[in-house]
């Protein structure tokens, strides 16, 4: 169907550097998909040993050499439970015949194909770094890097973000996340403050909100942070004096809410400006933070900056092509005692803007031309390819008034002499009024998902015929035309696949969806009509554009 299109590349088959650490990476069925060029070395393996071999059958071994039953190997269980953990007690089979004693660490990652683990690995022998207090070894550092990049860069959605970040973190690092955001007028606001508690994060809502703007010379660590500056720590102690700005109030009312001893706060940083500022504090966890938690911080924050600044980037293309899109879809003409209504849905996030579109006008005869349609992609050619697409159908419907199904011809001929687009589909008919006030509704259909008849009384029949080529094929065609005299108060209603078309269904479910819901909610307005359509039908799995175009016409 149009707006639909699917991209491939070519998996990695080597897994990231990270240091002297071998790491290799396994799909959900457990087999190994990359390897980097230290965990080969380490194994005393080639990669056309490795890749897709099952990572416990080839490598997890114990003391004595022998395979445990999955169900008793640690590794296994924490990718089976799709959760971040460390062991030692483990050895790895070399390809020399030789056991390696490792310390691992398996941290799950997310993906729009699927997801899997990655598994950070070294010789136990050669782990003889001793870490602070309170501080995580450094291969549990590197792994939650690697988490933190795989999970925060998976979503286009700046709330999100701040979500999984606080999920990320808890309670490995700390027990708050307070998360400060600076918008694109410069307003501050506290996004999220989250515990953890009782095994969970938890939000105190009661601690979000707008904050008071920054001074450029306070040297509180928080009115730092959010200028810029490198992260710092702070505890409690720091804001007990005379405040020098309502931050400062603000950050005294945190410690003593929160009860924190010990924070540490950095700067999130974007490309080119301070987004806002990322503080974690200590309650429940006796030791306080050092310095050596400041770079873990930093990177940290630079990997949400990142985040927020993809997510903000595309929210502003997204806002551009969806105003471009409303702009070039037109008003409604007056027709008397026939009610009107339209409604475009754009993509949800995690898609663009498309070329979904409706029109409706006048035509010199005194007939109403009404029109939806369709034009193949998600981005503001698409949106483009719409306007160009609906004018040319204007000018053909105005200067040759024939029957749809001829002016539809004449625009698919057209369309591929003069545009570049790929295809689309679509429904043109004439509403045209009748003798004692009745209407005829005269249609073709170009591929299109078929018009859909609601009569007063809530009997609901698709007009599935005629139904002719899409636009753009290149095949020659005629396409017919079809005629329904409408009910006393019957309602018309013209939609593209966005409403009803399912990624793990098809169409056909959604069709008998509609069918459904509208005959059941005929008795309503034809607002309310359109609007609890659009809440109940549309599948949640769907990331297409909607445009809906409905008509009903006066009760006798």
């Amino acid at each position: 169907m149009p707006g639909h299109g699917s991209t491939s590349t070519a998996p990695s088959r080597t897994a990231p550097e990270v240091g002297e650490l071998g790491s290799y990476v396994i799909d959900d069925s457990g087999r190994i998909t990359a390897v980097n060029d230290r965990g080969l070395r380490l194994l005393r393996l080639s990669r056309a040993d490795v890749l897709g071999r099952h990572h416990h059958e080839l490598l997890h071994r114990t003391a004595d050499g022998s395979t445990a039953p999955r169900a008793q190997c640690p590794l296994m269980d924490a990718v089976l439970a799709r959760a971040s953990r460390s062991g030692a007690a483990m050895c790895f089979l070399r390809g020399d015949g030789r056991l390696l004693p490792v310390h691992w660490t398996a941290s799950p990652f997310a993906t729009e194909d699927g997801g899997g683990t990655v598994v950070l690995f070294h010789p136990g022998a050669a782990d003889a770094a001793i870490d602070a207090p309170g501080t995580l070894p450094e291969l549990e550092r590197l792994a939650l890097l690697a988490e933190t990049t795989a999970t925060l860069t998976s979503t286009m959605n700046e709330q999100e973000t701040v979500d999984r970040l606080a999920s990320l973190v808890l309670p490995r690092l700390a027990d708050w996340v307070v998360v400060d955001l600076i918008d694109e007028v410069g307003d501050i606001r506290r996004t999220r403050v989250v515990e953890h508690r009782e095994g969970r994060p938890v939000r105190s809502p009661e601690l979000e909100g707008p904050m008071p703007a920054v001074l450029e010379r306070s040297p509180m660590p928080l009115s730092r942070a959010l200028r810029g500056s490198a992260a710092s720590l702070a505890g409690p102690e720091v804001y007990q004096g005379e405040p020098d700005s309502g931050i400062a109030v603000v950050q005294r009312e945190l410690f003593a809410a929160t009860g924190m001893h010990s924070a540490a706060i950095a700067p999130i940083r974007g490309a080119r400006e301070v987004l806002g500022a990322l503080t974690l504090g200590r309650s429940a966890n006796p030791v306080p933070f050092g310095t050596r938690d400041l770079s873990l911080l930093e990177d940290i924050t630079r990997r949400v900056g990142l985040a927020i600044s993809n997510s903000r980037l595309y929210q502003r293309q997204r806002r551009v092509a969806e105003t471009m899109q409303r702009h070039l879809l037109p008003h409604l003409p007056e027709l008397p005692g026939v009610e009107l209504h339209v409604d475009y849905r754009s993509a949800p996030d995690a898609s663009q803007v498309g070329g979904d579109w409706y029109d409706a006008f006048t035509l010199p005869g005194g007939a109403t031309a009404l029109v939806i349609g369709d034009v193949v992609g998600h981005d503001l050619e698409a949106a483009a390819g719409m306007a160009q697409l609906r004018n040319m159908l204007r000018a053909l419907a105005w200067s040759h008034q024939g029957p749809p199904g001829v002016v539809v011809d004449r625009l698919d001929h057209a369309m591929g002499s003069v545009t570049d687009l790929p295809g689309a589909t679509l429904v043109l008919g004439h509403l045209t009024p009748g003798p004692e006030d009745g209407w005829t509704w005269t249609w073709t259909n170009a591929g299109h998902p078929p018009p859909l008849l609601v009569t007063r009384d809530g009997r609901a029949d698709y007009l599935r015929s005629p139904r002719g080529l899409l636009l753009g094929t290149g095949v020659p065609a005629t396409r017919a035309d079809a005629s329904v005299r409408l009910p006393s108060g019957s309602t018309l209603l013209l939609y593209t696949d966005g409403l009803i078309e399912s990624r793990a269904e098809g169409i056909d479910p959604g069709l008998a969806r509609l069918r459904r819901h509208a005959a059941a909610l005929a008795h309503h307005g034809l607002d309310a009509f359109c609007q609890r359509l659009l809440e109940h039908v549309r599948p949640s799995d769907n990331d297409d554009d909607v445009a809906l175009l409905a008509l009903r016409v006066p009760h006798r």
